[in-house]
């Protein structure tokens, strides 16, 4: 005990007198491992705190809140309640004995075994002896931790001294300045209010000393380490002043005030707050103030220049009314909903009459803010506007009148719907102008002003997603309109709105679609082209055009599953037709049907009717089609158009959306299926089944028949992870030799990539790296032969198994990657390997995504690029001749990275991108253009030492054969522009004669981009610019 009691003298003895600050840590380190108390340290200190020097006082007091600090969670009960009496005590000493009394008070209010009364009694000792914005920042924010502490483990106690702890915060935070305090200040004060503290009678004196600060203007400085920002603040006051009633006759004439202010952030933080402070209000609160806060708002409607602050204003206009909506009606008071609105609709009303002038648009947003708030609201503004719009419409002649009014009536449309949040069709305000507003719609449809038949096609979108505004006769009449318009209109843009429309309309009504519209597209579809040079033949769209908007429209009504059922058997008649050459169908028409089947695949829900639909008839159906196209002879007179790959290109996404999104059981059976009739010609699932026995159509010589490997690749390549691919090694194996062998561009790729699908997702093991391992084994022996004939093929293979295993993070994709770099100075192959860079980091787009539940892992191209970035560098210090195959490969590998990796990386390889500026590749050229793009914007000082050289490089490009590239080096010349002006005025005399020639350049992007960089420079230097 002796020692123990000469190491706390030793340390008191050093902290206090010897200013030795470590010694505090060594304190609590002491107290922590039980070699003395708190209590007797406080006796050690005796000397210290008794003495006459205020200094010294100060300095035993700060080693005992520091020890405190560290140890605040072993005191006792009986020590806190010894340190908090002596502490108080303490809050009467001088000044400077205040800032450490204040640390140990917090420390002590984080105590787990406060004793009862003891935060009443230190918040008295507080608000009594201590001034608290006398104080040094650090000290007030002590202040504020000690209150939150309290609140937060003591609130009963607070809360016990009512109106007393309001008074005393008011007094603590009057005249706050910091920034970091404010936000602890708004968070007691948020906390006083919204867990029901007594704000007595200092309610107003609460809000004044919050107020003061409203709005925030608070610019956070640079690089500020706090990270305060201005939306914190506002935030955290507006909690406070939105957050109770009792402030609402102080608030709202503030508001008031703020708005009617020339400050745009005061304009918008205000009806912000008044957004959202009245929806704690009742009318009575509002009362005095409604039609103060209307002219302010409707001023700002009509006036503003400012979108936010105009969405802001419409926001506070529809809580105001949701606000006074909710008011209780007696039969002895006033409507105060119908009185407000009274006023509304007569500021409003009467600018709708002018559908020509400015103050519509404003006028009706205003309606219809108001409208939205609420079912009572909706039927008094659609009573006092609807009967004047409709009757507007039906008088006025002028298309573009008529298109407004419309588009007015389809915004209360929405404003009503937007208020019925029952959807009860008889609480919605506009059931009674049902049949006018289908009567307008339909005139304006039948019109031949585009725009007019654009505007109608929404407003009916509107109406149909309302119950009870179209009735079963009013969707059969649209039906009728819609598809005389798809059939006879010759504007585009109005179809695709008609399209549109009726793939909403067709989700809520499809009964009239499968019965009317469907039967009609069909018909239309098979029709045989009448003689296009015909006088009547002249007034409609061409047939062509006809079939396209046709299948664009079975695809947008083909969401439901009773539609679908009803429309891909007209899609997959069109096909047949086409194979067959019954109606005269082009390769473009059965790519367009193909589309339409991907888009309902894509779109339809995924049930277990529609997952029969497509894996039990459509992919059966496709596969039929293709495999009798791919068995026709020689000798036919028409040739299928199934055999061509664009076609055969197109039913690939079918089937694989279907496999990869429609019921996982279904997609395993189509699976086995297909994998059974590429390996052992089973055709017993296909329909029309007059196929011979011996189809061989992996190992066949025909092109017609091999090609049809990218329809498997569709189906066994898009399936979940979960899902198990029968005969996978023979299957594997198969894919390799007709990757290998076959001298059939569509047939050699397709194989490769299934192979490289199912590769990537077939689980880790030995049997993986066995398979990988021997198609290294086969790739290189033809990759090395330089007489082999089938080394493209073999290429093609090692690209795709190379990305296969990249995505996945193998290890054996470096061997792969690896043999890559070694072809870059191959004779045939080194252009075609340089590309192969641009593969492996783009995004496929019928295999290897995570669409087809490919296993590809984040950040793929930065793991590549850090690990191989080295290589290409090495490799073109190295090379001899190909220098430019390994610029491409860097271009192609550095295009694909996201532009924050470019931006950090570009710098180390400035050299070589420099390099690429000057070779004769014009992909190569473009491609590192895109890159330096960005990169010049916040230029890197190793860019800046290069100016010379780079300059050079781009004025050269602008006189390139190809556009892309002399638009992408005037980008670049105009980054340059907001470089350093000491840094690149030396250039300007040059860059500006450069500039002259793509002035007169025949191509307007060019131009464009030549004058906007010239004026940049023109400036540079001159008086008025930089």
């Amino acid at each position: 005990m002796a020692a123990d009691s000469a190491l706390v003298l030793s340390l008191v003895e050093e902290f206090v007198s010897g200013l030795v600050d470590s010694k505090a840590k060594e304190a609590a380190a002491a107290v922590k491992d039980g070699k003395f108390t708190v209590l007797e340290l406080v006796e050690a200190l005796g000397q210290g705190l008794t003495s006459s020097q205020p200094h010294t006082r100060a300095r035993g007091v700060q080693l005992l809140s520091d020890v405190l600090n560290e140890c605040y969670g072993s005191l006792t009960e009986r020590e806190v309640e010894v340190l908090i009496a002596f502490y108080e005590n303490r809050l009467k000493d001088h000044y400077v004995v205040t800032p450490p009394v204040l640390q140990g008070l917090k420390a002590l209010t984080k105590s787990s075994v406060l004793p009862p009364g003891s935060a009443v009694s230190m918040l008295r000792s507080l608000f009594q002896d201590v001034h608290v914005q006398s104080l040094m920042l650090a000290e007030r924010a002590c202040v504020y931790n000690m209150l939150l502490n309290l609140m937060q483990t003591r609130e009963a106690e607070l809360k016990s001294l009512g109106a007393d702890f309001v008074f005393g915060f008011v007094q603590s935070m009057d005249g706050e300045r910091d920034p970091r305090n404010l936000l602890l200040s708004f968070q007691i004060a948020t906390n006083i209010i919204h867990r029901d503290y007594d704000l007595g009678k200092f309610a107003e004196e609460l809000f004044e000393v919050t107020s003061c600060y409203f709005p925030i203007d608070f610019s956070p400085p640079p690089n500020d380490p706090h990270g305060i920002t201005k939306e914190e603040l506002i935030l955290a006051l507006r909690s406070i002043l939105a957050g109770t009633p009792k402030f609402a006759e102080f608030l709202l004439p503030l508001i008031i005030e703020k708005v009617d202010s020339d400050v745009q952030s005061a304009k918008l933080d205000s009806l912000q707050t008044l957004a959202v402070s009245v929806s704690q209000y009742e009318h009575k609160d509002l009362a005095d103030f409604l039609e103060g806060l209307w002219t302010s708002i409707r001023r700002e409607v009509f006036q503003t220049s400012s979108e936010k602050i105009e969405s802001a204003g419409l926001a506070a206009l529809t809580a105001l009314t949701s606000c006074v909506s909710r008011s209780v009606l007696n039969s002895d008071s006033e409507d105060s909903l119908s009185t407000f609105l009274d006023l509304v609709i007569k500021d409003c009303n009467h600018h709708l009459s002018e559908p020509d002038l400015k103050l519509v648009w404003p006028s009706a947003k205003l309606l219809q803010a108001a409208c939205s708030a609420s079912i009572r609201a909706s039927h008094i503004i659609t009573a006092a506007v609807m009967p004047s719009l409709i009757e507007q419409y039906n008088t006025r002649t002028q298309c573009s009148h008529r298109r407004t009014l419309l588009e007015v009536v389809q915004k209360f449309i929405q404003s009503v719907k937007a208020s019925n949040v029952s959807e009860n069709a008889e609480d919605n305000a506009l059931v009674a102008y049902r049949p006018s507003l289908c009567s307008m719609v339909f005139s304006a449809l039948s019109e031949t002003n585009d725009s007019l038949q654009i505007t109608a096609t929404s407003v009916l979108t509107s109406l149909a997603q309302q119950k009870g505004l179209l009735e079963e006769s009013d969707v059969e009449v649209a039906v009728d309109q819609l598809t005389k318009i798809l059939l006879t209109d010759e504007d585009d843009r109005v179809c695709l709105a008609v399209i549109e429309c009726t793939g909403a309309l067709a989700a809520l009504h499809p009964a009239q679609f499968i019965s009317k519209m469907i039967p009609r597209l069909k018909i239309e579809m098979f029709a045989v082209p009448m003689d296009e040079d015909s006088i009547e033949a002249s007034k409609r769209p061409s047939h062509h055009a006809v079939r396209q908007r046709c299948l664009s429209a079975l695809a947008a009504v083909s969401t439901e599953p009773g539609v679908v059922r009803e429309s891909t058997p007209v899609l997959l008649e069109l096909l047949t037709a086409a194979h067959t050459g019954s109606v005269p169908f082009t390769a473009e028409d059965v790519v367009l049907a193909c589309r339409s089947l991907q888009r309902i695949a894509e779109q339809v829900q995924d049930t277990e009717e529609t997952g029969q639909c497509f894996h039990r008839v459509v992919i059966p159906r496709l596969l039929s089609l293709a495999l009798q196209a791919a068995l026709q002879g020689e000798d036919v007179p028409r040739s299928s158009p199934l055999v061509e790959e664009s076609v055969l290109s197109a039913v690939v996404p079918v089937i694989s959306t279907s496999c990869s999104r429609l019921q996982p059981k279904l997609a395993e059976e189509t699976a086995s299926k297909a994998v059974s009739l590429f390996l052992t010609g089973n055709v017993s699932f296909l329909p029309d089944n007059s196929f011979p026995s011996n189809i061989q159509l992996l190992k066949g010589d025909s092109w017609k028949q091999s090609q049809l490997v990218c329809l498997l690749m569709g189906c066994v390549c898009s399936l979940p992870r979960s899902v198990e691919v029968p005969q996978l090694d023979e299957l594997l194996c198969a894919l390799e030799d007709l990757s290998c062998s076959s001298s059939h561009a569509l047939s050699y790729t397709a194989a490769a990539k299934c192979f490289a699908g199912l590769v990537n997702k077939r689980p880790l093991g030995e049997g993986l790296d066995s398979l990988i391992q021997r198609t290294v084994k086969r790739v290189s022996a033809e990759l090395d032969s330089p007489n082999s004939s089938v080394r493209t093929q073999a290429f093609t293979l090692m690209i795709w198994v190379a990305k296969a295993l990249l995505l996945r993070y193998h290890p054996l994709s470096t061997t792969l990657t690896n043999k890559l770099f070694s072809l870059l100075d191959d004779a045939d192959l080194g252009s075609v390997a340089a590309d192969g860079f641009s593969l492996l980091m783009s995004d496929s787009g019928d295999v290897l995504h995570r669409a087809s539940h490919a296993d590809v892992r984040i950040m793929y191209r930065q793991r590549f690029f850090s690990e191989n970035s080295s290589k290409l560098v090495q490799g073109f210090h190295s090379a001899q001749e190909k220098k430019p195959n390994y610029l491409k490969a860097l271009s192609n590998i550095v295009n694909k990275l996201p532009k924050q990796v470019q931006v950090t990386e570009l710098p180390a390889l400035l050299s070589l991108l420099l390099e690429a500026l000057s070779c004769p590749d014009l992909s190569v050229q473009l491609s590192t253009l895109s890159c330096l793009e960005p990169v010049l914007v916040d230029p890197p000082p190793a860019l800046i030492q290069q100016l010379e050289a780079l300059v050079s490089r781009l004025i050269t490009l602008t006189s390139s054969p190809a556009m892309d590239v002399k638009i992408g080096s005037l980008r670049c010349i105009h980054a340059l522009s907001h470089f350093p002006a000491h840094e690149i005025l030396p250039f300007r005399a040059r860059v500006l004669r450069a500039l002259a020639k793509p002035l007169d350049d025949k191509k307007r992007l060019v131009r464009s981009e030549a004058v906007h960089a010239r004026g940049e420079w023109f400036l540079l230097g001159s008086p008025g610019g930089r």
